[in-house]
């Protein structure tokens, strides 16, 4: 079908130039479209002009989109509802993504999961006890490797676990065999029109459903926990604080229990779990609910000893002069912070800021003034954050103390001034990264970077 259609691919990711190149392979017409300049794209660019595409660059990237494109794969962060490919649609353009073609074509199991904290580490869990457990899992979505141009090689015995976003499901129209909501909170408002929209849009991971799916729900989020009775098939829950029917709960003493039908079978308990904070033990909660048919309490207990986390989420960069430097660049959001300085039973030195997203701060404030010691502030949300901790009412000046700085250098420099043995020095910025990079894990890199550099 493809090959008698003309082809537009939005955007050079690491996905993408694997789809383009299998397009291009396969005698399909494919133009790349992209804000950026050959230079920018760099040697992806002579590779692909090499195999025969075509690119359209720069600011009017979409021009004659409506003319000249019949099939058009957007990125995951291009928003589906922008008004470009709303009138694009109307022209008769099928836009679609490389995700929503994955599972059109997927002869395996799938899982998914999405949420606003918590995926990446529950997506990569499932996938660890998955393969612990003998299957050949194909890794995708948000994170590890475009699928589609993988699809002739997954087996129907395989298994796919992919993270989506929630610009990715505002279009999925596939069925997912088990679905996974981490959480809600407010997130990406700076895209999407409102908070409701953003939440329909989650939904839409379970929307297509059928009598054979599984969903997997947050009991102790009221916003994922409404969504029950809109799922068709078997809804499963997690929770740190009541048991559910079905599912999996962490009991008073400590334990992860898996649960079925109303009893509990406790598996291991929370210490046994390698990666820190409680934030993992839900992950690990979601993780046991989501993989309870396919995989045993030994499995489950040997990933939880082993595993050893996910790059830029709590992770130890370096020990210094007794200071252990921490990576936490994922948390683009205030609920992703605060579970950063609930992991440690100490109080913290935290450099965050960043850009813009349009989210409440006063949520974070409570946490900062009884779990931090220095704030060092940089970014377009530094001001945000600030007048959020000196306005809440348990604050006093000094407590925490409070930095404004203009680079991450600085920053890493100042928190260096201040830790004395024993501290701990954490990027965790409560905000996307945008404003200076272009995206979390090239902050995270930076941060790792001048992190290694102090001597």
């Amino acid at each position: 079908m493809l090959k008698t259609r003309r082809v537009w691919v939005v955007g050079m990711g690491v996905g993408h130039f694997d789809l383009i190149k299998l397009f291009l392979q396969k005698g399909i017409d494919v133009t790349v479209v992209d804000r950026s300049t050959p230079e920018q794209i760099g040697e992806n660019y002579t590779a692909l002009k090499e195999l025969g595409a075509k690119f359209q660059l720069g600011e009017g990237y979409l021009d004659g989109l409506e003319e000249e494109c019949d099939i058009l794969f957007r990125t995951p962060g291009m928003y589906f509802h922008m008004d470009r490919l709303t009138q694009a649609r109307k022209a008769g353009v099928v836009v679609t993504s490389e995700m929503e073609c994955f599972f059109d074509l997927c002869p395996c199991k799938t899982y998914a999961v999405t949420g606003s904290d918590g995926k990446t580490t529950t997506t990569t869990l499932i996938s660890e006890m998955l393969k612990a457990s003998g299957k050949k899992v194909w890794l995708g979505g948000n994170i590890g490797k475009a699928l589609l141009p993988i699809i002739e090689q997954v087996q129907p015995e395989d298994r796919a676990v992919v993270e989506l976003s929630s610009f990715q499901l505002l279009s999925m129209r596939q069925p997912v065999d088990v679905s996974v909501v981490t959480n809600l909170s407010p997130n990406h408002l700076n895209v999407h029109k409102t908070m409701e929209e953003y939440t329909w849009s989650k939904t839409n991971i379970f929307a297509h459903s059928n009598a054979f799916s599984k969903t997997v729900l947050n009991l102790d989020n009221d916003i994922t926990r409404s969504f029950a009775p809109q799922v068709r098939g078997r809804v499963a829950f997690f929770s740190r604080k009541e048991m559910p029917y079905e599912g999996s709960y962490l009991k008073e003493d400590g334990m992860l229990c898996r649960v079925h039908k109303g009893k509990a079978t406790p598996i291991l308990h929370m210490e046994d779990i390698k990666i820190p904070g409680m934030h993992n033990v839900e992950n690990y909660l979601t993780a046991i609910a989501a993989v309870s048919e396919e995989v045993s309490d030994e499995v489950i207990v040997q990933v939880a000893k082993t595993f050893g986390g996910v790059e830029h989420r709590i992770e130890l960069v370096r020990t210094l002069d007794g200071v252990r430097y921490y990576n936490d660049s994922i948390a683009t959001s205030p609920t992703r912070t605060i579970a950063g300085l609930r992991a440690f039973h100490q109080k913290l030195i935290v450099i965050a800021g960043g850009y813009d997203k349009h989210i409440p701060y006063e949520p974070l404030a409570k946490d900062v003034v009884e779990r931090v010691k220095l704030l060092i502030l940089l970014g377009a949300t530094g001001p945000k954050i600030k007048a959020a901790v000196t306005g809440y009412e348990g604050y006093t000046p000094g407590n925490p103390e409070i930095i404004t700085v203009n680079t991450l250098e600085e920053a890493v420099q100042t928190a260096r001034e201040h830790a004395v043995p024993g501290d701990v020095v954490t990027l965790s910025p409560a905000s996307a990264s945008f404003d200076l990079y272009k995206n979390f894990e090239q902050r995270g890199h930076h941060f790792k970077k001048i992190v290694n550099s102090l001597e």
